[in-house]
């Protein structure tokens, strides 16, 4: 219950009154970061150091077992990574597998931008990818060796058929995410400038979805890059031919564990500069530049 005012009162009026403004002074500037905290904040000097620090700890534990059919050294694995690059024979073993890992790797892209553009275009669609991806997408790609060997045979086919199924699904799901995160707003927007189909499918939603699409086409990358040295094993034991697969299931037979270690150094490289120097400023040059993505 509130209290009556009582007649004849007057409320308090606050006086007025005016602050002068000061005069604005100079801006004194941040004082510099010391040398060590600058270096510390540059994210390759930690990685570097990160690295610094495995190495190390590998050859510790490879002097620790002194026995270089388990685990060589850090210097006799570099030895034989520099005598394999100078011989030629690395670089083409390298050559081999990534001119298959680019046209498995651009067909199973392809097909993944082909189902999920039907998907979002079509109910029929939907329900197909729904599907596909929940039966083919848990199988995996190794599994699908001997069917491969059956209806490819020894060869380039047959490690197709293993890249595209590794890349195509990951990839599909990833773009099919990023195209139901899209605002309805500009799908409305879309149809109200008489986009339909295709158009509104590269013009609306493959710049808003840009950020699930790299981020599915790194997954992409790495389930490629990883299924084609394990078939590699498969089909250059068997063929007696293949790209880094073959070389290192070669010289594991022949006990050059040295130049198993540097095989693997290699598909390692190739893994950080691919996702540094192609990911990296696809990103730079798309998502964070237009401010997609931060």
């Amino acid at each position: 219950m509130s209290t009556p005012i009582p007649s004849g009162f007057v409320p308090p009026v606050r006086l007025e009154y005016e602050r002068p403004l000061e005069a604005p002074g100079v801006l004194s500037e941040a004082a510099p970061l010391p040398p060590i905290q600058r270096i510390w904040d540059a994210a390759w000097f930690r990685r570097v150091l990160i690295a610094l620090v495995l190495i190390a700890a590998w050859e510790i534990t490879a002097r620790a077992i002194d026995n270089d059919l388990l685990l060589p050294t850090f210097g006799a694995t570099a030895k034989a990574f520099v005598q394999g690059v100078a011989s030629g024979e690395l670089l083409m073993k390298t050559a081999i597998s990534l001119s298959v890992l680019l046209r498995g790797y651009a067909i199973g892209a392809l097909l993944a931008f082909a189902l999920t553009s039907l998907a979002v275009s079509t109910r029929i669609g939907r329900d197909l990818l729904s599907m596909l991806t929940a039966m083919f997408n848990p199988l995996p790609s190794i599994a699908l060796l001997p069917i491969a060997l059956l209806w490819f045979g020894l060869g380039t086919g047959s490690i197709l058929f293993v890249l595209v199924h590794a890349v195509l699904w990951p990839l599909a799901l990833s773009i099919y995410t990023g195209f139901l995160g899209v605002p309805e707003t500009l799908r409305m927007t879309g149809r109200n400038y008489g986009l339909r189909g295709l158009r509104q499918v590269m013009l609306i939603l493959v710049p808003a979805a840009l950020p699930a699409i790299v981020a599915g086409l790194r997954v992409g990358w790495a389930f490629a890059w990883r299924t084609l040295i394990a078939a590699e094993l498969v089909f250059g034991a068997s063929a007696g031919q293949g790209g880094l697969g073959w070389y290192i299931f070669q010289n594991r037979n022949e006990l050059y564990t040295d130049r198993v270690f540097a095989g693997l150094v290699a598909v390692i490289v190739i893994g950080l500069l691919v996702e540094h120097l192609v990911f990296d400023t696809l990103e730079r040059l798309t998502v964070r530049r237009w401010g997609v993505q931060h």
